[in-house]
């Protein structure tokens, strides 16, 4: 994919993927921008593989680590989500959130993250029942949403990728990039 890329959905939250850059350690890093309106973030969800980093330039982030106090984070500080470590964010405040960031390392992140996005504008605000199961199946080693029943994850989205196959549904994700 061509970068920079701006992606959006439904919900208020838009991603900026800037560059992939080398950092001082030899790692790459995906440098991104997000803004986020009131009351939006992304739901709990765990990067399995990579560090996501966010700095507050405007607003205010309110952000959770799974099974922790809730905290909060205002202009020119830094939030760092571990690999691995369940979190969300959302912005606390009453005006637009901006943020600087990256992750590190890239993987599969923009390509994830758009098909996410782009089917979550296809279907009328949520991701499609075979585009969510199709893609945290493929990339389970990645990432995962931790706020989806187990039951939809363990018998749904079995049953729907199985039907779905069968319609050819799979066929739109035919350039993906492989899971690591």
């Amino acid at each position: 994919m061509e970068l920079p890329l701006t992606i959006s959905n439904n919900h208020g939250e838009k991603i900026t993927f800037l560059r992939i850059a080398t950092n001082t350690s030899g790692e790459q890093i995906l440098e991104l921008e997000n803004e986020v309106t009131p009351k939006a973030g992304p739901p709990m969800h765990v990067h399995y593989k990579q560090d996501e980093c966010l700095t507050v330039t405007e607003g205010r982030m309110g952000y959770q680590v799974f099974g922790s106090e809730k905290k909060y984070a205002g202009p020119g500080e830094t939030v760092l989500f571990k690999a691995g470590v369940a979190h969300k964010f959302w912005n606390d405040g009453t005006e637009l959130l901006r943020c600087t960031g990256w992750a590190t390392p890239p993987n599969s992140i923009i390509y994830f993250l758009s098909e996410i996005y782009k089917s979550t504008h296809e279907n009328g605000g949520r991701p499609g029942a075979f585009d969510a199961a199709y893609l945290l199946n493929r990339y389970k080693s990645e990432y995962d949403m931790l706020e989806i029943p187990v039951f939809v994850k363990n018998v749904i989205f079995p049953v729907t990728l199985f039907f779905g196959k069968l319609q050819g549904k799979h066929k739109k994700f035919a350039n993906a990039p492989m899971p690591v």
